[in-house]
């Protein structure tokens, strides 16, 4: 077997990890709008599930980006871009990490104010988007094996939502600080807000790196 293809099987070893990485981070992100519908209707039972729930997918991305450490390291000099499949992995860690520290603090957000100042909509919305964004990366990766002009498309879907998030991010931000009075709720809601928008630029930088996944398969 020729070099090239031993290096092609090794790429698409390494990117279905990355698929089983992706998969658990959307399932999180969708647990994390599931966290939102309980808190509003203060079920709190829903809500500990939901955030060990969280916890538990975190986990498992954070075991499955070590495998995946792993076996580019078994490849060695076989794959020419390990440096770009590492780095996604490890971005994709951190995403799984937001949405754990997102749904912490928003748990701990008082909900009266967020419906006093109408705020729950917003973050609704906010995490809906995101939710969306994850699954482009989902269906990106899927296609990375097969139809590479896909996912090139698909990755120009996530730019937009992205930009999507930042104009929603700001106007957001902006009637927090018009709403918002008390310190310790404003700087809560702030961090959920921006977390958001955060691990939205890591979706972005996910996405790119597929393309580049993409454009050397």
């Amino acid at each position: 077997m020729y070099s090239g293809e031993l290096e092609v099987q090794a790429k698409r070893k390494a990117i279905a990890v990355l698929q089983d990485e992706i998969n658990r981070i959307l399932n999180a992100s969708r647990e994390l709008g599931t966290l939102t519908e309980s808190l509003m209707k203060k079920d709190k039972k829903a809500v500990k599930n939901t955030l060990e729930q969280i916890s538990t997918i975190e986990e498992e991305v954070e075991n499955l980006r070590r495998k995946i450490t792993r076996e580019v390291a078994d490849v060695g000099g076989l794959i020419m871009n390990r440096e770009n499949l590492l780095n996604t992995s490890y971005t994709m860690d951190e995403i799984a990490g937001y949405i754990t520290g997102i749904a912490f603090k928003l748990s701990n957000v008082n909900i009266a104010t967020l419906k006093s100042s109408k705020l729950d909509k917003d973050i609704s919305e906010l995490i809906s988007l995101v939710v969306d964004e994850v699954y482009k990366l989902n269906e990106i990766i899927r296609s990375l094996n097969t139809n590479t002009a896909n996912a090139i498309e698909l990755a120009q879907e996530t730019q937009t939502i992205e930009r999507q998030i930042d104009i929603k991010y700001r106007e957001a931000t902006i009637k927090l600080l018009d709403q918002v009075k008390d310190p310790k709720e404003l700087l809560l809601i702030k961090d959920v807000i921006e977390g958001i928008e955060e691990m939205s630029d890591k979706c972005q930088k996910v996405s790119d790196s597929f393309i580049l996944l993409a454009l050397s398969l």
